[in-house]
């Protein structure tokens, strides 16, 4: 087995770091404290190459694999976990099932600008009766002249008010009396689509999070994404790679956690000596440390196995639920370690735990990962 990184991959991963430590980490704080979305930021990516990173070149990406992909999305979210969510979901829920499923010409039409970073990718998955139960989706996509006429709503979309047209999923009929259900790619800007952005978050206050509204908005029957009545087979493969995503960017926030909280430790004094030289504070660091790498290299095999075209939604589901029950722990410890300071804006780690919390819930909640799991191995 080896576990070196290829020279493209390590590349990558120096250029985005440090493009992350000169560009992202510097206004993370400022960002957070005034809910703004970096903007600026996505366009330099776009100019680096980096918004279609593991999508073909003809269609405008960078030909790199999902591995590489992780890198990035865990290097950003460790400077800033709004800018990390903000990447993931752009490649893994507004790029890929237009990748996966789409036709050359959408793939052309839709795909290329998301590579080129023209604009943003979002999917409409999540409504408000339809969180864990995704089969519960009550938006509908009615027939009629050739079009679709699209009424419902959906919520905690990522990226919609930069995203110049996603893939929703919606009830477009019936089968043996079962919804069926298909996936539709729709522009924002179709008369009756409004997007609302006015929730008021526990953390990742500079990511941009949606409620969609559609009332009679009307699209072509050419904008069917894939197969009729394939959309929840769809979504579910999408999120088997959004997993990969989020675990990605859970490692991020648990590593900048560790970072500040080893520093801290170094530096701070308390009864003549330095918090890293109690035994205490080296066994919390010690098991931050581990819990990292393991969950580092769960997420890297996950990636892996989908690069190398093998089943992977178990272990999708695996790294994504462990790299996010471990962030929420090192964030944890993170604060404790800082004490009182660790309750302060200014010493970061109190955003990090609030980052953290949506790896829990994002992507499928890790209740859902257990049932996903236990399922694979034929519980």
């Amino acid at each position: 087995m080896n576990f070196d990184l290829t020279s493209e991959q390590e590349m990558i991963r120096k250029t985005i770091r440090e493009f992350a430590e000169e560009e992202v980490a510097p206004g993370a704080l400022e960002r957070d404290r005034n809910k703004q979305f970096p903007e600026s930021i996505f366009k330099k990516l776009a100019d680096m190459g980096m918004m279609g990173l593991p999508f073909p070149e003809e269609y405008g990406g960078g030909g790199a694999d999902t591995v590489s992909f992780a890198i990035v999305t865990e290097e950003l979210s460790r400077a800033c976990g709004s800018t990390g969510i903000t990447y993931s979901a752009h490649i893994s829920l507004g790029g890929a099932p237009i990748y996966l499923f789409g036709t050359e010409e959408q793939k052309q039409q839709y795909l290329v600008p998301i590579c080129t970073g023209e604009t943003l990718g979002a999917f409409g998955l999540t409504e408000p009766n339809a969180g864990s139960d995704a089969g519960g989706t009550r938006t509908t996509a009615v027939e009629k002249d050739g079009e679709f006429v699209i009424n419902g709503n959906k919520c905690y979309i990522t990226n919609a008010s930069y995203a110049r047209h996603l893939a929703l999923t919606a009830i477009t009929g019936e089968q043996d009396g079962k919804k069926e259900i298909s996936a539709i790619i729709v522009p924002t800007d179709a008369p009756g689509f409004k997007v609302i952005d006015n929730y008021e978050k526990m953390g990742l206050h500079s990511s941009n999070t949606t409620e969609l509204v559609l009332e009679d908005v009307r699209v072509p029957t050419e904008h069917l994404l894939g197969n009729r009545g394939e959309g929840f087979k769809q979504f579910l493969m999408t999120l088997d790679g959004g997993r990969i995503g989020i675990g990605a960017m859970a490692v991020g926030i648990a590593q900048a956690a560790y970072d500040k909280a080893l520093q801290y430790a170094h530096e701070r004094k308390q009864f003549g000596r330095s918090l890293s030289a109690f035994q205490a504070i080296q066994f919390k660091l010690a098991d931050m440390a581990m819990k990292i790498e393991l969950a580092r290299n769960m997420v890297y095999k996950a990636a892996w196995l989908k690069d190398n075209g093998r089943p992977f939604t178990k272990e999708a589901s695996m790294c994504k639920l462990y790299a996010s029950e471990i962030s929420m722990e090192v964030t944890d410890q993170a604060v404790q370690i800082h004490g009182g300071y660790g309750y302060m804006k200014e010493y970061h780690v109190e955003r990090y735990m609030r980052d953290a919390k949506l790896t829990e819930i994002g992507e499928g909640t890790s209740e859902i990962q257990r049932l996903v799991i236990a399922r694979t191995i034929g519980c």
